[in-house]
């Protein structure tokens, strides 16, 4: 298929795009709770006569468009989950469910994937292989979509594999891309403060695990720049803070949650041996108790080279991607990277920001929003990526 064959059926369906991204902004749906979004999916690619299979690993899909089974196979790859967060934007497309939103962008790598289904259906008879679209539930949250759907054989018979993020970080027109380990492992924890409430002009009578929480809090920190190595990248972030209902009343209880992020098992297993031992350290100071749990996050995304050449070069073809540009690896999580570690693949990033019209608040934020005209640059290097792959193959 010729590039302007591509760019010309991309912007043909711009309208198309669109109407899907704002039909699922409207209607967002949480990790673990989707099930209007699939149902939506399901439709339209059995609309397009794409053979369909649905509760996939739970609540995914997955369409396959088969030319030969003895030709290659390429999958694409998009999630579907929203965030719990409320939606403040004033704007006709705004969420209708209180609470919440498409914040990161994934109703966008829906429209964006349906989208190439449409037009790579469309032109079955051009391909040079084979084709899945996985649309996966629950990104978001740990143990996340991917691994479920991978062990219910959505990657059978597949030997490549590409993805893409929108972001806001990235003007419209620019395309990111990164060789080899392109993100972190991102943990979560949550930890229960145990202590004895009482009346709060006599602390002394009572055991504050507010206290004992903001020492906490403060000496995690410690953790990171004294016992880490400054070399090694580490993120400690505390984003939940729960206690109390009263101004004169100390709690019996104090939750904290928060993250920590690295791109190595042994800067992982370090951060989490500092922070046990932060916590029996604070049990002996202050007297608290306490519950801790702690998951590990996804592996890190590692691009394949040969994959992320694939992407580069199509990308440097569009028309509309005025550049591409590497970046280093950062501490975002992301659980593509249990389909690499299955298949050879990619997962680069699309530039949707326009502060012209505050499509430049960062993800997971209630105002976030994107300039649509990027999802055209998105599907385009999909499929100049998935054509470049088959002429490969071929040779």
């Amino acid at each position: 298929m010729e590039l302007k064959q591509i760019e010309s059926q991309v912007k043909s369906h711009f309208n198309e795009t669109v109407k899907i991204r704002r039909h699922l902004h409207m209607y967002p749906e949480l990790s673990f709770q989707e099930v209007h979004t699939p149902a939506y999916i399901v439709e339209y690619l059995r609309g397009l006569g794409i053979e369909v299979q649905e509760g996939v690993g739970g609540r995914g899909v997955v369409g396959k468009l088969i030319v030969d089974e003895s030709l290659p196979t390429v999958a694409l790859r998009a999630d579907f989950d929203a965030l719990p967060i409320q939606d403040l934007k004033d704007t006709p497309y705004k969420s209708t469910v209180p609470g919440v939103m498409h914040a990161c962008g994934h109703d966008a790598h829906t429209a964006i994937v349906l989208t190439a289904a449409r037009i790579l259906s469309s032109m079955k008879d051009q391909l040079k292989g084979n084709i899945v679209f996985i649309h996966q539930h629950a990104e978001e949250v740990d143990p996340g979509g991917a691994i479920q759907m991978i062990a219910d054989g959505c990657l059978e018979n597949v030997d490549a594999i590409f993805g893409t993020h929108v972001t806001t970080s990235l003007d419209v027109g620019k395309v990111d891309y990164k060789y080899g380990t392109a993100t972190g492992m991102p943990d979560d924890f949550t930890i229960k403060l145990k202590g004895l409430g009482g009346h709060a002009s006599r602390p002394h009578n009572a055991i504050d695990p507010v206290a004992a929480g903001i020492s906490l809090c403060n000496q995690l920190q410690y953790a990171v720049t004294r016992k880490s190595n400054a070399m090694d990248s580490v993120v400690l972030s505390i984003t939940m803070f729960n206690a109390g209902s009263q101004h004169n009343i100390i709690p019996d209880e104090v939750t904290i949650g928060g993250t920590i992020r690295t791109f190595n098992h042994d800067m992982q297993d370090l951060m989490i041996t500092e922070l046990n031992n932060t916590l029996e350290g604070l049990v002996r100071t202050t007297g608290v108790s306490y519950d801790l749990d702690y998951m590990r996050g996804y592996p890190p995304v590692v691009n394949d080279d040969e994959m992320t050449d694939i992407v580069v070069k199509s990308a440097n073809k569009i028309s509309t991607v005025s550049e591409t540009i590497r970046l280093e690896p950062d501490l975002g999580g992301e659980d593509f990277s249990y389909y690499l570690q299955k298949v050879p693949g990619t997962f680069f990033y699309t530039g949707v920001k326009n502060s012209s019209f505050k499509a430049d608040f960062p993800h997971h934020h209630g105002h976030f929003d994107i300039d649509e005209k990027g999802m055209m640059n998105a599907v385009s290097v999909m499929l100049e990526s998935v054509f470049t792959y088959f002429e490969k193959e071929s040779q």
